[in-house]
């Protein structure tokens, strides 16, 4: 069975930083590509940042100089290193797998955790 838990999320002030976590079960973690993706409220669910299993990474433009994607393959973990925050990045966090052999493998979804920034 697979599982991605996420962690990490909370209340934090503008300028403020967090480091969310996704913990990964069930899969071959180090093949996976690994991404965040988030959801404020009435929007759609955007893509965040993702990397590779080469360690390639992609950054919404958003989020670009502000946020890292860094992986732990012997922890089967990915975070998502959140700096100078934004009330607009006010959102639910999803951790996301998606196996490199579709539809081998599969793609997975995290439960989400809420991240609020506001003073």
């Amino acid at each position: 069975q697979v599982q991605l838990v996420e962690s990490g999320g909370g209340l934090v002030q503008p300028g403020g930083s967090l480091r969310l976590s996704c913990a990964a079960s069930g899969i071959i973690f180090s093949i996976y590509v690994m991404g965040w993706y988030r959801q404020a409220p009435g929007k759609q669910r955007e893509l965040v940042a993702t990397i590779t299993n080469d360690g390639s990474t992609n950054y919404a433009d958003s989020v670009k100089g502000r946020f890292t994607i860094p992986r732990d393959n012997a922890k089967n973990t990915v975070y998502l290193q959140m700096n100078s925050l934004k009330p607009e990045d006010t959102a639910v966090y999803y951790c996301n797998a998606v196996s490199p052999v579709l539809p081998i493998g599969g793609k997975y979804w995290g439960q989400g955790t809420q991240v609020t920034v506001s003073s």
